[in-house]
């Protein structure tokens, strides 16, 4: 474990963030390094600024929380700093250190290993309110790119906006829709039943705002790969051996994951707690979406052939 040496680059560029986070008045400050540092400087020269210390171990972040500061440990040893940086703020608004709306100043080596070389103010409603097609395509799964964006948007807009003012938790399971129907069996009435494929396809606005309402209902959305609501109010009853989640999380959340494991399919689970979204796939939380204040924005990502780099 190397550490990050406070060298008068790295002070300089912490004074000008510094500077900036009570010019803008921003919530905090990200200071993302590849080792641990002297705490207590950062602690004097930052005055009772909130600083948040990214790192990729707990043994780099020792001494840190002594010094009035707040460590998050990313575990992302080998992933890009720009992923490193969005993993840092979902974890800061996951445990209450930031507010979803509120702005950030970081602090960060993006040129050279060890060497703090750059700063960014960041709009958290604007910067994490983003996914990319890339996100979900990383999950390489069977079911269509499209219809797993519609079952995220859905998701996100009801972790957002709840019902009538009130929290709204509920859960998605798409795909291999012949496997998980068997793992399933009604909680009651089914309200989907009876109506037309055309007049189940999450695809139309109008079945996706009645889906809202339905969503305050017990029970799990089945979704075919084609986006078509096959069953709703649906109890789901896997088993949960060999799986492990992160503490806090609930009953739906461990059914999620119990049912991605045992079938090929993707789950999708609002949390009613806090309105964040989780995909789960193989018994696992693949991806995680925050319920910002503003509409989650689909940000294409840009490929450079390889040819046309040479």
């Amino acid at each position: 474990m190397k550490p990050q040496k406070f060298t008068k680059q790295f002070a300089t560029i912490y004074d000008l963030a510094v500077r900036l986070r009570n010019e803008a008045d921003a919530s905090a400050l990200l200071v993302l390094l590849d080792g641990p540092t002297d705490w207590s400087k950062l602690r004097e020269a930052a005055g009772d600024t909130k600083i948040l210390i990214a790192v990729d171990s707990a043994a780099e972040a020792e001494g840190a929380a002594e010094q009035g500061l707040h460590p998050v440990v990313l575990n992302m040893e080998e992933s890009p700093v720009f992923e490193k940086l969005t993993q840092a703020l979902l974890e800061c608004v996951a445990d209450d250190l930031l507010e979803p709306g509120g702005d950030v100043i970081a602090i960060y080596s993006a040129f050279e290993a060890s060497k703090i070389d750059s700063i960014s103010y960041i709009r958290l409603d604007e910067h994490l309110g983003r996914l990319t097609a890339r996100d979900l395509q990383r999950m390489e799964t069977s079911v269509p790119l499209d219809t797993l964006k519609t079952v995220v948007d859905l998701s996100v807009e009801i972790g957002r906006e709840g019902r009538e003012g009130k929290p709204v938790g509920t859960m998605f399971v798409v795909g291999d829709t012949r496997a998980v129907l068997k793992h399933c069996h009604p909680a009651g009435f089914d309200p989907v039943r009876g109506y037309s494929r055309k007049e189940r396809s999450l695809h139309d606005a109008r079945v996706r705002e009645a889906i809202k309402e339905i969503a305050q209902m017990d029970g799990a959305f089945i979704v075919s790969p084609d986006g078509t609501v096959e069953r709703s109010c649906q109890l789901v009853d896997a088993g949960h051996a060999n799986i492990t989640l992160s503490k806090g999380l609930g009953s739906r959340h461990w059914a999620a994951a119990a049912i991605s494991r045992v079938t090929k399919s993707i789950a999708v689970v609002v949390s009613e707690s806090n309105g964040t979204v989780r995909l789960f796939q193989n018994g696992e939380v693949m991806l995680r979406v925050e319920p910002f204040r503003r509409a989650m924005k689909w940000k294409d990502f840009e490929y450079t052939p390889k040819d046309a780099q040479d």
